[in-house]
């Protein structure tokens, strides 16, 4: 469909507070944004429960995915100048891909993760909803699924969508650090943008950006530390997963239990791959959920006669959150069972009913993994070398080694007495 033959495929402006002004042009990108499917994500917090340590933390994938958008048509616009060729097609594709990279996921994000849906991750439903949108509409994403997928020849076009140096990552951490308050996150993304080019079709960052790139990395670890694994958040995805896994447990049970009707067929279901693939009414209950969903049943379930679904409900919604204990060594076991046993006796459960309480866990945090995509630097003598090697700062190469803290999940009063 030619632009002009569609008044409303007229130019359209968003006020974004982030970058300020974007600009949507392409028919195709304003017919998925229009799309009921595309609007759920409005619904959906974009860090989950964030916002229980940071209260500005309300932003949503709706802001997320329309950020990533814009830097990618900056990322095509500086990939031009410097002689790169892509296509109208191509430059298509890629929006429609990374406009759509999220839009599998579930309520809350990544904190319900396998939680409603076990058995099947949100880049899979991503890309079952990639292909329903793209029969609806006519085969009009045909490019932007073979750059998701990375089966378009041109490699550089899937690593702007899915890299350690994508226009996911660049927008998340703008975008998270400017509505937690951790200016920790802030990264220069427009010179980062600036300084990315081609070479033998891998995408690569000029040797004159390296700088740009070691403080992207960083960001990126202690935005990790600081906002997406800070120990309140963990414990309060904690809370809300456990809330879930028991109100899966009641349905399994033939409990009756409040919930809208998309919810409540997922508390009862175990959906695969091939359920969403196969049959259109499992893949539309999916787009019907959304954060209020979950939150509606768990302020009724505060009143349920079962009272671990009652008493989590209670907890969560008071923010009355579980204490975490925080170790960069493993605990001795001696003392993990000890308190383990004194959650027990204390609260009077048994042994299934103790992991609602009471869990050891470990949290990884990997701020660069050379083994997967490597960064590039394009050297001024036209060598490529990987990110870790190029740079001078010794404590950038610490970054490619996994950092793991050991957690203990427990009741509050139980943890007051350890001290």
């Amino acid at each position: 469909m030619n632009q002009d033959e569609n008044p409303s495929a007229k130019r359209k402006i968003l006020n974004d507070p982030v970058y300020g002004f974007i600009t949507l042009q392409d028919p195709v990108v304003f017919a998925i944004i229009e799309h009921p499917w595309f609007q759920r994500l409005r619904r959906i917090k974009q860090v989950g429960m964030s916002h229980l340590v940071y209260p500005g933390a309300l932003h949503t994938r709706f802001h997320h995915a329309l950020g990533a958008m814009h830097l990618m048509s900056l990322a095509i616009d500086s990939l031009r100048e410097k002689g790169i060729t892509i296509t109208r097609e191509e430059e298509q594709g890629a929006l429609v891909a990374i406009l759509l990279h999220d839009i599998g996921h579930g309520p809350f994000s990544h904190s319900l993760e396998y939680s409603l849906v076990r058995n099947v991750n949100h880049e899979v439903i991503s890309g079952i909803f990639m292909e329903r949108l793209n029969t609806e509409l006519g085969g009009a994403l045909n490019t932007g699924i073979d750059i998701f997928y990375n089966r378009h020849p041109k490699f550089f076009l899937h690593q702007l969508v899915s890299s350690q140096l994508d226009m996911d990552r660049l927008d998340y951490l703008s975008r998270d650090s400017f509505y937690t308050g951790v200016s920790e996150g802030v990264v220069s993304n427009q010179r980062i943008i600036k300084m990315l080019h081609v070479h033998d079709g891998r995408l690569v960052v000029e040797e004159k950006g390296i700088y740009s790139i070691e403080k992207f990395i960083v960001a990126r670890r202690l935005m990790y530390w600081q906002v997406y694994l800070h120990k309140t958040v963990v414990a309060a995805e904690k809370l809300l997963i456990n809330i879930l896994r028991r109100a899966r447990h009641l349905a399994g049970e033939g409990e009756a239990l409040f919930a809208s009707p998309a919810l409540s067929f997922f508390l009862r279901n175990d959906l695969t791959r091939d359920a969403f693939q196969s049959d259109p009414d499992v893949l539309q209950r999916f787009a019907s959920l959304d954060d209020f969903d979950i939150m509606g049943a768990i302020k009724v379930w505060q009143s349920h006669s079962d009272g671990i679904l009652s008493d989590l409900c209670t907890s969560l919604v008071n923010r009355r959150l579980p204490a975490v204990l925080v170790s960069r060594i493993p605990f001795p076991e001696k003392e993990v069972q000890k308190l383990r046993a004194q959650t027990k006796e204390n609260l009077h459960l048994n042994e299934d009913t103790l992991a609602y309480y009471f869990e050891a866990d470990t949290i990884t945090n990997h701020a660069y993994v050379p083994d997967n995509d490597r960064i590039f630097i394009l050297m001024k003598s036209g060598e490529l070398t990987d990110l870790a090697e190029a740079s001078d700062n010794h404590s950038l190469r610490s970054q490619t080694e996994a950092v793991n803290k050991y957690v203990i999940y427990l009741p509050k009063d139980i943890a007051a007495k350890r001290r």
